[in-house]
């Protein structure tokens, strides 16, 4: 089935309707505004679905809403996941090596998919638990592939056996994915994308009032974190998110802002929307299972779109030891002027306790840098260029996150990382390596000095806010 062609003459939607109808095990891949997609079908049912826009990202937010119901899936275990299986190029090209030469075909097993074989394996998830999570993952994947206008797409043969988790119904989940595309759709032009951040414009000390059905967490997580994201902190639908939003971005209390790169290339939700037609489910005799029981609240409403797959169902769990991760409030910090050791004062705009950021980096450059993105966050932040002075500064400022970078002189991020965790303070505090290192030796040497996560140079303030979100939030 190895064809190619392009969207002008065949709709995505007419492509999966094609698909479902076909016995063969395909990968269709699709190439639209340099993002990529890859759906994976087995006998016309989609076994995984995921595109290049950060794809440990999607993961990270979908395993965080999981928790809520399988406490094993704590902080620790995201942040091992990561680790162990994502790739250490960030912008992965579509070019695949193969022994017939180059392919545009993304390796034979996504690294995400790779992690979530490995949390059924080592018992952190029951594989009916994989199975609500990949039809999550998969339907966020189909949203922006329906919206695609322009573009190529390949039809592989499957010559590899990718684990089969769990097998969707191609014409329900596609059926989802339009009423939530709807959904998107009633709040345009306003809402344009998922990935808009709000922000909340305080004109006078009496502009809170007028905030009326907006709950206080959301108001103080909402300083740049896209409406995706802050469903995921606040726990909340994205869409009923977005509805209570809406009345008070009308009436100019909240400002939308553009996407952040890369997620500004995924096609936006009301001037890409093409009304579709209803999709025609097919075989009223094929048979589905619940694929999560109730371990899930998505569970009793999208059971039927899944039927089980050929992982084998653990015996027992074994989670380790559940981590309490505390919602943390970020408050402003300005910049002043760079010495051994500098601290941003916070301007406070609660009562709430203030959230301190510690950056280590013999670069006054970078300690600039991590300043600027992080100031509009309302964190504290102190900036230390000496490290043989940061640790008796950590101690005496007792941070909540701390930024390393690991090549300076007079002492490297690794020495300092172990003599920080060896004071029993900080056992728990996050400890995010800044280098830049892309190397899989240096991630786990990382790891085994205790390092919670790896940030590599140069990085966007997307990225740098992506890992305090994974962190702190």
């Amino acid at each position: 089935m190895n064809h190619s062609g392009t969207f002008t003459k065949l709709r995505p939607l007419s492509l999966l309707r094609h698909l479902s109808s076909s016995s063969e095990s395909t990968c269709l891949q699709v190439l639209s505004n340099s993002v990529s997609w890859s759906i994976y079908l087995e006998h016309g049912r989609i076994t995984y679905a995921t595109h290049s826009i950060e794809p440990f990202d999607r993961l990270e937010r979908h395993l965080r809403r999981l928790s809520h119901h399988v406490p094993s899936i704590i902080g620790e275990v995201r942040v091992q996941l990561r680790l162990m299986f994502e790739p250490d190029v960030k912008n992965q090209s579509v070019v695949y090596r193969s022994n017939t030469g180059e392919q545009s075909i993304p390796p034979p097993l996504p690294p995400e998919y790779q992690a979530i074989c490995w949390l059924i394996s080592e018992r952190y998830l029951h594989s009916t638990q994989a199975a609500v999570l990949i039809q999550e993952l998969v339907k966020e994947v189909l949203e922006s592939y329906l919206l695609i206008k322009q573009g190529t797409f390949t039809l592989k043969d499957s010559h590899y056996r990718v684990p089969t988790i769990c097998k969707l119904d191609v014409g329900k989940i596609v059926e989802r994915c339009q009423q939530k595309l709807q959904n998107w759709h009633s709040l345009g032009p306003q809402i344009s994308s998922p990935y808009q951040r709000p922000y909340l414009l305080i004109k006078t000390p009496n502009s809170q009032k007028n905030l009326s059905g907006i709950d206080p967490q959301l108001i103080e997580w909402m300083k740049g974190f896209s409406l995706r994201h802050l469903s995921v902190i606040v726990n909340q639908d994205e869409v009923q998110l977005a509805k209570i939003l809406y009345p008070h971005i009308l009436n100019g209390n909240v400002l939308l802002h553009e996407p952040d790169p890369p997620f500004d290339k995924l096609p936006k939700t009301f001037a890409d929307l093409v009304q579709a037609s209803s999709y025609v489910t097919e075989s009223a005799n094929t048979k589905s299972v619940d694929s999560a029981g109730t371990s899930s609240r998505t569970t009793s409403k999208n059971n039927s779109d899944i039927s089980a797959g050929n992982i084998a169902t653990p015996q027992r769990q074994t989670p380790i030891s559940p981590q309490k991760e505390q919602a943390q409030e970020l408050t402003t910090s300005n910049n002043s002027n760079l010495q051994h050791e500098t601290e941003t004062p916070p301007t406070p705009i609660t009562s709430r306790r203030v959230y301190k950021v510690i950056s280590v980096d013999d670069s006054p450059t970078i300690l600039k840098e991590i300043s600027r993105f992080l100031e509009d966050e309302n964190f504290s932040v102190v900036t230390i260029n000496d490290p043989l002075k940061a640790v008796m500064s950590i101690i005496r400022h007792k941070p909540d996150l701390i930024l390393l970078d690991l090549n300076m002189e007079g002492m490297d991020g690794y020495e300092l990382c172990r003599i920080v965790r060896n004071n029993s303070i900080f056992k728990k505090t996050p400890i995010i390596m800044v280098t830049g290192n892309k190397g899989l030796v240096d991630r786990v040497k990382a790891r085994f000095v205790g390092a919670s996560g790896y940030l590599t140079k140069p990085f966007t303030r997307a990225d740098l806010l992506k890992m305090v979100f994974t962190h702190l939030a």
